[in-house]
């Protein structure tokens, strides 16, 4: 009666859903938890993705942690006492003197800007490796497209396969019920001609029941095999959806990352840092030449460093390059913007990989309270990742 049930039952056709490169699918519905293989992979998968948020977390903490600091720091240089601050101002104004002079000495078509020229000093110290690491993003992030592109290519063609085994099926039924049918058609009218007309249709009735059975057997056979087919396709295409899984959180990630460094470097793409980080070079080199004003310049922004370290400054030497947002506001409140977004950028890296790592262990917690009698399975490989992420 199952297979009965099973060849005249029309499914319903599945509906598609959207391209979405951030989501995280769990189709837990789809998964067999009965069997061991389908039920660790699953769970592997969540814990995984747990394992994966919590290194990306531990990565952007540190970052966070400066970008916080030298918020604190501008708190804290804007509390200072006005006698303290004249004091300090006083040395950024000599500063932003020898600048200017320099600036006239120097004042020659197709340099670098002061502001363009102090941004990238600010950030000379890890501004190459930057480029690296912005230079790999990229290229990561293109690698990734591919495999998002192949991957959903591949699923496609696994749904495609399916609608077709599916109509097969439905052909399949359609065709039985044909057969059946002409088989009892045939059968009436054999009965007829023996006990209306008096013919012998003993071979004609076995010739029937024999082109019947057949004929449904074949039809049974090629159902089997495209059912059978049908829930391999089935399982290809959860295990390419957890795949998917896996990439979208590198997608996302790699593209918050990318979009930190360009917006952390003030540029739009690796081959554009790579560009003004080789005129700054240029213009690094030639500015060597002025060792005068150099060696007054730096005696000063000694003076400044010395002074802002009798505060609760916690890294003085960052504001030796900006000394103007000391003296001008709107200075300083750009550079606060500038700051807040590159905090909130952070942040929202943060929060999607909390999100990704609670979710999935969400969908653990779910797993074992609708299947309690894998609970201590699940447990042992949960302590087995949560062990896995004290060593790193």
């Amino acid at each position: 009666m199952g297979f009965w049930r099973k060849l005249f039952h029309r499914k319903k056709k599945e509906t598609k859903s959207e391209e979405n490169w951030e989501g995280i699918v769990y189709p837990r519905d789809q998964v067999d938890f009965r069997d061991e293989e389908q039920r660790s992979r699953y769970i592997t998968d969540c814990l995984e993705q747990m394992l994966e948020a919590s290194r990306e977390i531990d990565q952007l903490t540190g970052e966070y942690g400066r970008v916080t600091s030298y918020l604190t720091d501008m708190e804290e240089i804007e509390a200072l006492p006005k006698s303290d601050r004249e004091e300090i101002n006083t040395f950024a104004r000599k500063l932003i003197t020898l600048e200017q002079e320099r600036e006239d000495f120097l004042g020659r078509k197709n340099r670098m800007n002061d502001t363009e020229y102090y941004q990238m000093r600010k950030q000379e110290e890890d501004l190459e490796d930057g480029l690296a690491k912005l230079k790999q993003a990229e290229e990561y992030g293109g690698l990734i497209k591919q495999d998002m592109r192949r991957l959903e290519g591949e699923r496609q063609a696994y749904e495609f396969r399916r609608a077709e085994l599916e109509v097969a099926m439905q052909n399949f039924r359609g065709m039985a019920v044909i057969f059946m049918t002409a088989f009892a058609v045939c059968l009436v009218m054999l009965m007829i001609l023996q006990f209306g007309f008096e013919y012998d249709t003993k071979l004609g009735m076995l010739l029937a029941v024999a082109a019947a059975s057949i004929a449904l057997t074949v039809l049974c056979i090629r159902f089997i095999d495209s059912d059978r087919e049908k829930n391999t396709v089935a399982n290809g295409i959860n295990r390419l959806i957890q795949l998917q899984n896996k990439v979208k959180i590198r997608y996302v990630n790699n593209r918050s990352l990318v979009d930190y460094y360009c917006l952390k470097y003030n540029t739009d793409s690796a081959a554009k840092l790579e560009k003004k980080w080789n005129r700054y070079q240029q213009e690094k080199e030639e500015r060597k030449q002025y060792a005068e004003a150099e060696a007054k310049l730096e005696y000063y922004q000694n003076q400044l460093v010395e002074m802002l370290s009798k505060y609760r400054v916690n890294d003085p030497e960052r504001w030796v390059g900006q000394p103007r947002a000391l003296l001008d506001k709107r200075e300083m409140v750009e550079i606060r913007h500038d700051l807040i977004l590159r905090r909130q950028s952070l942040r929202k890296q943060m929060d999607y990989n909390n999100n990704i790592g609670e979710t999935a262990r969400q969908e653990v917690k779910e797993v074992a309270k609708q299947y309690p009698m894998y609970t201590a399975e699940i447990l042992e490989m949960v302590d087995r990742y949560d062990n896995m992420d004290s060593c790193r």
